[in-house]
C-alpha cells in the first residue's frame, strides 16, 4: 500500500448518489468488485441489535432476479469467487472473477441494492442459524470473554453490543423491520462501490450508470451514534466457566481513524506484538516470536498464545491484547506480566532497532495486503466507508515519521489505568496443577 497506489483511484458519483472508486490495475485478467454500505452493528439501535449482520445473510438468499443458487453458481462456474461481512461500521459485498464478467458481479450489487428477497421462510431459518451462531459463541471460553469484556468497555456507544447481536433481540426482531432497515439504508447515497483490476474505466462507468443510475437516491441515514462519555476508572470482568483453560483480555480505549495520532497507534501495536498491517482479516494473528509480547508473555512459559489488535474505526474502538494462559498458570499471573510489560513501553523509548523493526514489518504487512485485487479494494473501500481515504492514502509515510518518543507518550496514554477493561475466563479445572 503506497500513496501512488491510492492517488491512483478515480472517483466518480452518480446523480443518485452513489460513490464509485475505480483502480485499475493490469497486473491479471481479474476484477474485484465491493459494494459497501455505511451501517453496520454500532448503526443499530437498542432492541434490534443484530439486524446489520442479518440482513447481510439474507442478501446471499435471492433477490428478484436471482435465486439464491444461481448467486452462488453463477459467480463459481465462472472461476469466481464472493463473499460478504458485517461490522461495527460497515456492511460489504464482493464478487472476484474473471475481467469479461465484470457485468455479472455489477448486476448481482445492483440487485442486493435494490431487490433483495428477503423471502419470509428464508428470514426464519436464518433466526435459527444465528441464535444457534450466538449459542456457539457462548460456549467458546475465548468469544465469550470478548463478548462480555467489549460490552463492560462501552457504556453507551453502539460499540458495545456484538455484531450478531444479543439473542432477545434476534428472536424478537420481525421481517418488517428488516424490510425497513434494508430500504433506509441500501440506497445509492449511502453506498460506495469500488472495481479494482483489469477494466476500462469508461467502459466500466457506462456499465455502472446502466445498472445502477435509475435507482432510487433514497435519504442517507442519520447517524444516532450515542458518544462514550469518559471512562472514570478501570473496570473487570471475571467469568468461571468448564474446561482446563483460562484466558486474559485486556483492552483500552483507542484511537478513531481521523485522529492525528492513529498511525503512532499502528507502530504502538507493531512494536508491542509486531505488525500486523491494517487489516480486518488479520485482526486474530498471534504475536511475531520476535516481539516483546512474545518473549515475555510465551516465550517466558506463562502463555500458550498472545495476540494484540488495532484497527482503525469511525469513532474510538479498542486496543486489544489477548492471552492464553498455559495450564496451570493463573490469569493474575498472565496480567502481572502484561501490565508490567505495558507499563515498561509507557516509561521508555524504544531503540532505534527496534522501532525500525516494526516499521519495515508495517510496510511489509500493507504491501502483501495490498497485493491482489481483491485485498487492494477492501483497503480502498473499508477505510472510505469509515472516513479514513487520508489515513490510508497517508499511512506509510506518517508511519516512517512516528519517532519512538510519540510512541512512548502515546502508550502512557492508551494504556492507563482509567482507560483500561479486563477479562478473566478462569477455568474451573485450572486450579489443578502449578500455580504461579
Amino acid at each position: 500500500m503506497s500513496r501512488r497506489a491510492f492517488s491512483r483511484v478515480l472517483e466518480r458519483r452518480l446523480p443518485n448518489g452513489l460513490t464509485v472508486l475505480l483502480r485499475p490495475i493490469r497486473s491479471a485478467p481479474i476484477v474485484s468488485v465491493w459494494c459497501w454500505y455505511a451501517v453496520g452493528s454500532a448503526d443499530e439501535t437498542p432492541g434490534a441489535t443484530g439486524i446489520a449482520h442479518w440482513l447481510e445473510h439474507m442478501n446471499f438468499k435471492g433477490t428478484a432476479r436471482f435465486s439464491k443458487r444461481e448467486m452462488k453458481n453463477l459467480i463459481e462456474r465462472r472461476g469466481g469467487y464472493w463473499n460478504g461481512y458485517t461490522w461495527i461500521d460497515q456492511t460489504t459485498y464482493f464478487e472476484t472473477l474473471p475481467k469479461e464478467h465484470l457485468d455479472l458481479a455489477l448486476a448481482l450489487e445492483s440487485e442486493r441494492m435494490a431487490r433483495s428477497r428477503i423471502d419470509p421462510a428464508e428470514f426464519e431459518s436464518e433466526r435459527t442459524v444465528i441464535v444457534s451462531e450466538l449459542h456457539g459463541g457462548e460456549n467458546d471460553p475465548e468469544t465469550l470473554l470478548d463478548r462480555e469484556v467489549t460490552a463492560a468497555a462501552f457504556q453507551t456507544h453502539g460499540y458495545r453490543w456484538p455484531t450478531v447481536g444479543w439473542e432477545a433481540d434476534v428472536r424478537r426482531i420481525t421481517r418488517r423491520e428488516m424490510v425497513a432497515f434494508y430500504r433506509a439504508n441500501y440506497v445509492p447515497s449511502n453506498a460506495t462501490l469500488v472495481i479494482a483490476g483489469d477494466f476500462d474505466p469508461a467502459e466500466a462507468m457506462r456499465k455502472v450508470r446502466r445498472l445502477f443510475g435509475r435507482l432510487p437516491k433514497g435519504k442517507p441515514p442519520a447517524r444516532r451514534r450515542t458518544p462514550e462519555g469518559p471512562q472514570r476508572g478501570e473496570r473487570r470482568v471475571a467469568i468461571e466457566g468448564e474446561g482446563k483453560t483460562s484466558y486474559l483480555q485486556v483492552v483500552h480505549k483507542a484511537l478513531p481513524v481521523g485522529d492525528d495520532e492513529a498511525v503512532v497507534l499502528v507502530v504502538l501495536d507493531a512494536v508491542l506484538g509486531g505488525a500486523k498491517g491494517i487489516n480486518l482479516w488479520s485482526f486474530d494473528s498471534e504475536a511475531r516470536r520476535s516481539s516483546p509480547l512474545y518473549d515475555r508473555l510465551v516465550r517466558s512459559g506463562l502463555a500458550a498464545g498472545a495476540r494484540s489488535f488495532y484497527l482503525p474505526t469511525r469513532d474510538p474502538f479498542l486496543h486489544a491484547i489477548s492471552l492464553t494462559a498455559r495450564e496451570g498458570v493463573s490469569v493474575r499471573a498472565l496480567e502481572e506480566a502484561l501490565l508490567a510489560l505495558l507499563g515498561e513501553i509507557a516509561e521508555r523509548k524504544r531503540s532505534d532497532r527496534e522501532l525500525r523493526k516494526a516499521k519495515n514489518q508495517l510496510r511489509a504487512a500493507a504491501v502483501f495486503q495490498s497485493d491482489s485485487v481483491t485485498e487492494l479494494a477492501h483497503q480502498i473501500g473499508y477505510f472510505r466507508t469509515i472516513g479514513g481515504s487520508a489515513f490510508f492514502e497517508k499511512f506509510l509515510g506518517r508511519v516512517e515519521k512516528v519517532t519512538a518518543g510519540e510512541v512512548r507518550d502515546l502508550a502512557a496514554r492508551i494504556f492507563r489505568p482509567a482507560n483500561r477493561t479486563v477479562g478473566a475466563y478462569t477455568a474451573r479445572a485450572a486450579g489443578r496443577g502449578r500455580r504461579l
